[in-house]
């Protein structure tokens, strides 16, 4: 069986021996080799593949006359372990990347279009931004790119030494830097029809070909809404990253984005928590409106064992900065209240950045004694 260990499942990337699919051999006296071999599927497309692999590592070997596969199919169950072996294998041996080894990747994520995603991303981007923070902002919503807008940045994406560089809007004390599809295309409302293999292609730029600065504290990545290729392939790229999952109060929202958490876990992300969005209706008067319902947010993080980081109301000031690039968070309301909350709790509880100058400066101090010490020893 051993042999079989160099034989991968070309989906999966994982030999087959690992994954349980190689069941059994057996060798007769006449040198026939019987293998039992269960797919993922009976009419697993890559099978012949499979039997390709197998048949040139065994045929060749002493004593081996023939090789007969006899072919059966996982279990559920086997299917269910095969998967999450190969997905952990994944999140071990990641692509290289320009993203900062210090930098906190953290995917804002949705089970549908329509809850606000982008809105919180570039609200938490902005609050991050002002308490002093860098933060990059990576638009991967390739169809649906809203990023630029909100955050009221316009420009063309240039490249400096092969690397794409971000646009930078400077709030308070930190910055954000942006990439976007938004500024890659003519018009704001240009239809890019994309297939898969092109989104993936896009979002691989956007994570091995900008540079991003090595100061970047945190990236917040405003991801497509639901579970498709593109989230698929950013959670085999960053596997290091981590998912806040934003819904709304109404039940249907709640159900679809607990998908989202389970693709996350599946890949091996950590999820850090909910937000629910559109909470309430706040008039002008004060008086408060649960216009899609009650208590969404709080039971999906409760259904997948998270806190709940926050529930945003909806206020006018919310969509109209969305308008005209000035995050909410940057100004007064229960809305801006809220989301300032939001990023304070993730910036100091739940998302710390990576301090890296108390751990440079203890390295360099022991550098410099044992330089000092150096020199005494050698004078001495």
């Amino acid at each position: 069986m051993g042999l079989l260990r160099g034989v991968i499942d070309p989906e999966l990337g994982s030999d087959i021996v690992e994954l349980g699919m190689a069941k059994g051999a057996q060798v007769s006296e006449d040198g026939v080799v019987v293998l039992e071999i269960a797919l993922t599927t009976s009419g697993c497309p890559l099978r012949a593949q499979i039997q390709k692999d197998i048949r040139s590592r065994l045929t060749n070997l002493p004593g081996v006359t023939r090789v007969k596969i006899n072919w059966g199919e996982l279990t559920q169950d086997e299917r269910a372990e095969a998967m999450s072996k190969a997905r952990f294998n994944v999140s071990q041996d990641a692509p290289d990347t320009a993203i900062p080894p210090t930098t906190k990747v953290v995917m804002i994520a949705s089970g549908k279009g329509g809850v606000g995603k982008s809105s919180i991303t570039t609200n938490l981007a902005a609050a991050l931004a002002e308490k002093g923070y860098a933060v990059g902002v990576m638009d991967a919503d390739i169809w649906g790119f809203s990023v630029p807008r909100m955050l009221g940045v316009e420009g063309d994406l240039l490249s400096v030494e092969g690397k794409i560089q971000p646009l930078v809007r400077e709030i308070g004390e930190g910055r954000v830097e942006i990439v976007s599809m938004g500024f890659l295309v003519a018009k704001e409302d240009s239809a890019l029809m994309w297939r898969g293999l092109m989104l993936n292609r896009a979002v691989q730029h956007f994570c091995q070909d900008v540079g991003w600065p090595d100061d970047l504290d945190y990236l917040l990545i405003d991801m497509p809404p639901g579970t498709g290729d593109v989230q698929m392939g950013l959670a085999k790229m960053l596997p290091r990253a981590e998912m806040v999952i934003i819904t709304t109060p109404a039940l249907n929202a709640q159900k679809v984005a607990a998908r989202v958490a389970d693709m996350g876990r599946k890949n091996y992300l950590r999820i850090v928590g909910v937000i629910e969005n559109m909470t309430e209706f706040v008039a002008p008067d004060g008086s408060r409106h649960a216009l899609f319902g009650a208590g969404g947010g709080q039971q999906l993080a409760d259904d997948i064992g998270v806190p709940l980081l926050g529930s945003v109301p909806i206020e006018p000031i919310v969509s109209a900065g969305g308008d005209t690039g000035e995050p909410a968070s940057l100004g007064e309301g229960d809305a801006a209240d809220v989301l300032r909350g939001i990023a304070t709790a993730i910036a100091e509880e739940y998302v710390p950045p990576i301090e890296m100058a108390g751990c440079s400066a203890r390295m360099l101090d022991a550098a410099v004694a044992a330089l000092d010490q150096l020199d005494l020893d050698e004078s001495a």
